[in-house]
């Protein structure tokens, strides 16, 4: 099973233009909100119609604006699930997971696979109830087993997730693995959550502005990133502009200061990230060594993230920004680092005001080019 996808559609904002193919595979779309990846998912299923370009999945055209062809939504028979799950209210369970099976197969076949899926999902003793007498997660449910029930040809997901509280959020994901192991074809699966892509998806395309940057895998995206974009949605704190100074060393405008990296820096270099709990606690001047003062502290359970400015810096490029915005201007000119908090409530850990000296270390920095 497959799918290719190449399609344009201009938008006040922005133009969605999209190119990509997905295998036997659950293929997340990462990006910030309105940047393009429900708008895919809307025009696949047919509910959205691109301006021009091709949609095929499995063999069979959905829409090619050279040849004409646009198939509505019932003929490509794809499912999407949107977050609030669009059960029918005047329907059973059992009449809403036989809503979408095909009018094709006997009365008798239909009413053996709406009891398979009941059962997969253990929602064998409520097909007789309403959507209104469930709880969130059974009515979740009772829409995977509708979107099987129907047997698409491709599977999609629309932040399923992104309304729920946390604890609620990790119990109802376990209904997806139920999903996933039952279904071998495509599967698309937008979000804006890291973590979430990474639990269901093999491969994660990074989504900015209606443009897909970059496509990996969630070790290479974490670990590798190849765009700004990407280095964001990783959950790296420190993302700055970057010059090519040497093939070992970068200049970042907005800190003020060089750093020598282990890895090659490229010349066409544009940002520099590295993650704030790879910053390390110094004891004095060395490579990648700055005198630092603490400006801002704030603390989470487990960490507290300081917000550090370079005590000596390079004012030959006073960072700028966009904006005349003077918050902006202060945190572009800082560093995030998290520290952990250490089990003996008696050990001190930095504080604001602290002035300490702090390594970044050249081997966990990331150099990217777009």
């Amino acid at each position: 099973m497959s799918l290719e996808i190449d399609i344009k559609k201009k938008l006040s904002s922005f133009t969605l233009d999209v190119a990509f193919s997905a295998g036997d595979e659950t293929l997340g779309f990462l990006g910030a909100s309105g940047c393009g990846k429900s708008l895919t998912l809307r025009c696949i299923a047919g509910i959205e119609k691109p301006d021009e370009g091709r949609i095929v999945v499995n063999g069979q055209v959905f829409f090619d604006s050279e040849q004409k062809i646009n198939l509505t939504p019932q003929q490509r028979k794809t499912a999407l699930l949107f977050q609030n799950y669009m059960l029918f209210p005047n329907l059973t369970v059992e009449q809403n997971v036989a809503a979408g099976i095909s009018n094709a197969l006997t009365k008798q076949e239909r009413e053996a696979l709406v009891a398979q899926e009941l059962k997969r999902f253990s929602l064998d003793a409520f097909g007789k109830r309403y959507p209104a007498q469930l709880s969130g997660g059974q009515q979740q449910r009772v829409a995977l087993a509708r979107m099987l029930a129907a047997q698409p040809g491709i599977l999609m997901l629309d932040e399923p997730f992104s309304a729920l509280d946390a604890h609620l959020k990790g119990v109802l994901e376990l209904n997806l693995t139920s999903l996933f192991e039952a279904y071998d074809n495509t599967v698309l699966y937008v979000s804006h959550d890291i973590d979430e892509a990474l639990r269901f998806c093999e491969r994660i395309a990074v989504v900015e502005e209606g443009r897909i940057v970059e496509i990996a895998t969630g070790d290479e995206l974490i670990h590798h990133p190849q765009s700004l974009a990407a280095l964001k949605l990783s959950g790296c704190k420190n993302a700055t502009p970057a010059r090519y100074v040497d093939d070992h060393t970068v200049y970042l405008p907005k800190w003020g200061v060089s750093l020598v990296s282990k890895a090659k820096v490229p010349h066409d270099v544009a940002y520099l990230g590295v993650r704030a709990n790879y910053i390390e606690q110094a004891d004095g001047p060395g490579e990648n060594c700055f005198q630092m003062r603490v400006d801002r502290a704030s603390d989470a359970r487990f960490t507290r993230m300081c917000l550090l400015g370079f005590v000596h810096r390079s004012e030959a490029d006073s960072p700028t920004v966009d904006a005349d915005d003077d918050e902006m201007r202060f945190l572009h000119q800082h560093v995030f680092w998290r520290v952990s908090k250490p089990k003996d409530a008696g050990t001190r850990i930095p504080s604001q005001g602290d002035v300490l000296w702090v390594h970044i270390p050249a081997d966990q920095l990331y150099l990217v080019t777009h």
